[in-house]
């Protein structure tokens, strides 16, 4: 398991250099380790990403068991005068726990699936692959905490006559404020830059 870590982490580390594509939507989307709700969770997320201009998405997510699994969709913006205006996003995704800290390594790991699509006329699809890494911090008599996390995915992308396996490391944070309310911000680095903020409702 130390490999795969090392693997993935080395393997985002080098595609900095290499355009970006994020997660199963293309937008620059990522995930903690930690499930922060007990049974479902339902929001939305805004981002602004290097070849759009704008994506609004709406999710759920659904969990019992060592996986969840979330559905979004949502609409992405190109921008006045682009040939395309705008295009509509699919996609869905599931995560596990495959690693535990403990006093050799300080972090928690949940490996993540995908498959999504990009419809603008044509249509793209992302089948990302990755491993999320951090570690939750509580603040002391609070109900705030806080996640900070890594999450490198490999991402084959599959389009009309453009198929590639693209890289993105993104880098994020989940602020849980309440039993019921996460915010979570997140970003994508490389030549690919983009930022996203969502929150969710979780039961």
């Amino acid at each position: 398991m130390r490999k795969l870590i090392v693997g993935i982490t080395a393997a985002a580390a080098l595609a900095l250099a290499a355009p970006l594509a994020a997660q199963e939507t293309g937008t620059p989307v990522f995930k903690s380790p930690y499930r922060t709700f007990n049974t479902s969770e339902i929001g939305a997320t805004f981002s602004d990403g290097e070849g759009y201009e704008w994506a609004l998405e709406g999710f759920y997510g659904y969990g019992r068991g060592p996986w969840d699994v979330g559905i979004r969709a949502g609409y992405m913006s190109f921008g006045d005068g682009a040939a395309d205006e705008g295009g509509f996003l699919l996609g869905a995704d599931a995560r596990t726990r495959v690693v535990n800290s403990s006093e050799s390594f300080p972090l928690d790991g949940a490996l993540t699936l995908g498959v999504g699509a990009v419809i603008d006329g044509g249509t793209t699809l992302l089948l990302p692959i990755g491993l999320s890494l951090g570690r939750r911090v509580l603040l002391e008599g609070s109900e705030t905490s806080f996640v900070p996390y890594v999450h490198p995915v490999l991402a084959p992308v599959l389009g009309e006559g453009d198929d590639e396996v693209q890289f993105t490391l993104g880098i994020g944070v989940d602020i849980k404020f309440t039993r019921n309310l996460d915010i979570r911000v997140a970003g994508a680095l490389g030549d690919r830059d983009g930022v996203s903020i969502g929150f969710a409702i979780i039961r």
